[in-house]
């Protein structure tokens, strides 16, 4: 796995940065249309991430219900006392 790290200052620089000369504008029903299908995939793929956690949390139960019926105690986070 790479470790990657957003550079603050870069970015910063990248939002603070004007208009470049030469390129033009995004006319305002473009800049519209983008943010809108931009949150529309955003939105999809929290969607399709929910989805997955779910399902991984349905086979964990399973795999600690299995464990109990071979008397195996499991000890979730919810288990333990302070």
């Amino acid at each position: 796995m790479v470790d990657k790290k957003i550079n603050n200052e870069n970015l910063e620089k990248a939002l603070s940065k004007k208009e470049e000369k030469g390129s033009p504008a995004m006319p305002r029903e473009v800049e519209i249309g983008f943010h809108q299908g931009s949150i529309n995939t955003l939105l999809n793929e929290r969607t399709g991430l929910i989805n997955m956690i779910s399902q991984i949390e349905q086979i964990i139960q399973a795999h600690i219900k299995r464990l109990e019926e071979l008397g195996i105690k499991v000890r979730t986070g919810s288990d333990k006392k302070e």
